[in-house]
């Protein structure tokens, strides 16, 4: 996949939710051009984060939801001794910032995980408008299902999987959400380290390293730093669901 930070369209940062080409994914999906047009009016501003920088902090206090129009950001918690366990990766067209809509403070922070374009959406203006346009709020409330579902999923990945499956659904999750977004499914960047990866599925970073190697032998994957191309994406779903193996 090509390297986003060096194809940012700026001049697209303009653009209305009209004329965003995630509208089928973010939150507009499904609302006319009135609606559109309402929406477009709350967005407080669309902004550039660069690597590693925060977007928000955990514990602090939540003023807006978050669109990720480019690039992608890591969500994580960090437990009172330092200790960091990653909730998520997000993509274009996916939210952030939902976990302050119950209280209106972080329970968790978010960092991009490379040069990212984030639309912030107060809450305040979101619930009025959640008010007017019925259609909006059905919208928001599946995407609020979807993430408890993707939640679900994740802890039975991690209670009822090994390490080889663990990584499989990974990939295979994360090249369904590129085919969604227009991105090639067979060739994608990995844009979180090796470590994250490994926070996030209960694996260390070395058994991560070793598992990709090991599905790269198998000519199942392509590895050359971040970039991936899956080559068997048929033996790489049934590692999935552990009809096969490679041990």
């Amino acid at each position: 996949m090509a390297n986003t930070e060096q194809k940012i369209n700026f001049k697209s940062l303009k653009a209305s939710c009209q004329n965003c080409s995630l509208v089928e994914l973010c939150l507009p999906r499904g609302l006319d051009n009135t609606d559109l047009t309402s929406l477009d009016e709350v967005i407080k501003q669309r902004k550039i984060v660069h690597k590693g920088e925060t977007i928000f902090r955990q514990g602090e206090r939540s003023g807006c939801v978050f669109a990720v129009r480019s690039g992608s950001v890591k969500t994580f918690t960090t437990a009172k001794n330092g200790e960091e366990q990653v909730l998520g990766f997000h993509l274009p067209g996916e939210l952030l910032g939902l976990d302050g809509l119950d209280n209106e403070i972080h329970s968790c922070a978010g960092v991009a995980l490379n040069t990212t374009t984030i639309c912030e959406l107060p809450i305040n203006d979101l619930n009025v408008l959640c008010v007017k346009i019925p259609g909006l709020q059905q919208q928001l409330l599946s995407l609020i299902s979807n993430e408890i579902t993707k939640d679900h999923t994740m802890l039975m990945l991690l209670a009822r999987r090994n390490a080889e499956q663990k990584l499989a659904t990974f990939l295979i999750n994360l090249s369904g959400r590129y085919k969604a977004r227009g991105y090639s499914a067979a060739e994608f960047d990995l844009t979180m380290s090796r470590y994250d990866i490994g926070n996030y599925l209960g694996l260390a970073d070395e058994t991560v390293s070793r598992l990709i190697s090991k599905f790269k032998e198998n000519n199942i994957i392509n590895a050359a730093r971040k970039s991936i191309s899956i080559i068997d994406h048929e033996k790489l779903c049934s590692i999935a669901e552990g009809d096969m193996s490679l041990n």
